[in-house]
C-alpha cells in the first residue's frame, strides 16, 4: 500500500492535455443560462439570485479544468461551501452539478499529488456535509456513489490514454525496426559489392595497374551511397533478431499486391523507378501494401483499388485509393496508419489518409527521392 501511494504521489501530469474546443465554450455559455432558468423556476430557493450570480461567475473556470485542475476544483467547491454557509442552503442549485466535471478533471489531467489532494478534498467535503447538516442515509450513499463514480471514470480514462500511448510507441518502435532491417539489407548489399571490387582490383593490379584505379572509383561510389543510406538509420531501432534472407521489396514488386479475392488492384508506376534508392522504394512498397490490406479488410463493397506511383527527379508520390462506400474505414484509428506514417516521416516525407470527396478511402505519401536530407 505504501508503495502504491508513493507511486501515485510521484505520478507526473499527462503531457497531452487537449486544447479548448468549441464545446468547452458552449458549456461555459450554457451554465449561466441554465442557472438563470433554475433561479426563475425555483422561487423557494434561499437567496436564489445570489446563488445564480455566484454560479455565473464560477462558470468560466471550467475552461481551465485541464490546465489547472486542482486550483479550479478548490475555487469552485470553496466558493460553493462559502455560499452554503451564507445562505444556509446545504442542497444548493441543481445547476451546480456541472462541477462534477472538476473531480474527473483533477484525476484525469492532474499530477499524482493533485489527484490525491483533490480526492481527499472531495471526501472531506462530503464527510463534513454529513456531520454538519441533516442528511439521510440515502443521500449519503447516493452522493458517495456519484463522487466515487466520477473519480473512477477519470482514473479509467487516464489509464486508457496511457495504455494507448504505450501501444502507439510500440507500433512506432516496430516500424523503426522494420525500416532498420530493410536498410541493413541494403547496406549489406553495397558493402558486399565494395568487397568484390576491392578483391578484383587487387587480383588484377599487377597485370593491369589501371584496373586498380577503376576499382577504387567504383569503391568510392559504392561507399558514398552506403554512407548516405546509413545516415537514414540514425533514428531507427532494431533488436537482436535473425536477419531476413529474402530480398527487400521495391517498386517492381508492387504488382504482386494483387490477390485472388475478387478485389481488382491496378498498379501504375510512372517515371524512372529503377533509379529510386532502396530505402525509399521499400517504404513506398510497405505503405502501398498496408493501404491495400486495409482496403481488403475495411472498405465496404469495394471492387477496385488503384495504386499510382509517380517518380521524378526530386520525389516519389504514392496514392492508393479504393471505390468503397464513403466515410472512414472501421479501422481508420488503428495502428496500421501510425506505422505507415512513422516509416514515411523517418525518411523525410509526408503522409495523409482519409475519405475521398465522393467515396472510398485515399492514402497518399510523398517521399524525397534521395531519402532524408
Amino acid at each position: 500500500m505504501q508503495g502504491l501511494l508513493r507511486s501515485l504521489w510521484s505520478e507526473p501530469r499527462p503531457t497531452d492535455p487537449p486544447a479548448r474546443v468549441w464545446w468547452d465554450r458552449v458549456l461555459v455559455g450554457l451554465t449561466p443560462l441554465v442557472a438563470v432558468l433554475e433561479g426563475a423556476l425555483r422561487p423557494d430557493l434561499p437567496a436564489r439570485w445570489l446563488q445564480v450570480a455566484v454560479l455565473c461567475v464560477l462558470a468560466p473556470l471550467l475552461l481551465w479544468r485541464r490546465n489547472r485542475p486542482l486550483l479550479v476544483l478548490v475555487l469552485w467547491f470553496g466558493a460553493l461551501a462559502a455560499l452554503a454557509v451564507v445562505t444556509g442552503d446545504d442542497d444548493g442549485m441543481y445547476s451546480a452539478a456541472i462541477g462534477l466535471l472538476l473531480p474527473y478533471a483533477v484525476v484525469r489531467w492532474g499530477s499524482g499529488r493533485e489527484a490525491l489532494a483533490g480526492a481527499v478534498l472531495m471526501l472531506v467535503s462530503a464527510a463534513s456535509s454529513v456531520v454538519v447538516g441533516p442528511t439521510s442515509a440515502g443521500d449519503v450513499i447516493g452522493g458517495a456513489a456519484v463522487l466515487l463514480a466520477t473519480l473512477a471514470t477519470g482514473a479509467a480514462a487516464r489509464y486508457r490514454a496511457r495504455a494507448r500511448a504505450r501501444e502507439l510507441d510500440q507500433v512506432a518502435s516496430r516500424e523503426r525496426e522494420h525500416l532498420a532491417r530493410d536498410l541493413h539489407d541494403t547496406v549489406a548489399h553495397h558493402v558486399s559489392a565494395i568487397a568484390v571490387r576491392a578483391q578484383a582490383g587487387l587480383a588484377t593490379s599487377a597485370a593491369r595497374p589501371e584496373a586498380a584505379t577503376e576499382a577504387l572509383r567504383l569503391i568510392e561510389a559504392e561507399a558514398s551511397r552506403t554512407l548516405a543510406e546509413m545516415r537514414s538509420m540514425v533514428r531507427s531501432l532494431r533488436r537482436d533478431e535473425p536477419a531476413e534472407l529474402t530480398p527487400t521489396p521495391g517498386l517492381s514488386d508492387l504488382r504482386g499486391l494483387a490477390g485472388d479475392d475478387g478485389l481488382d488492384v491496378d498498379v501504375r508506376v510512372l517515371g524512372d523507378a529503377a533509379g529510386v534508392p532502396a530505402p525509399v522504394a521499400t517504404a513506398v512498397y510497405r505503405v502501398a501494401q498496408e493501404a491495400v490490406t486495409n482496403a481488403r479488410r475495411h472498405a465496404r463493397r469495394a471492387t477496385r483499388v488503384d495504386v499510382r506511383v509517380v517518380v521524378d527527379d526530386a520525389r516519389v508520390d504514392l496514392q492508393v485509393s479504393d471505390d468503397g462506400d464513403g466515410g472512414a474505414h472501421p479501422g481508420d484509428l488503428g495502428y496500421g496508419l501510425r506505422g505507415m506514417a512513422e516509416r514515411v516521416h523517418l525518411l523525410g516525407g509526408t503522409f495523409s489518409a482519409g475519405p475521398g470527396r465522393e467515396r472510398g478511402w485515399i492514402v497518399t505519401a510523398v517521399l524525397p527521392r534521395r531519402g532524408p536530407a
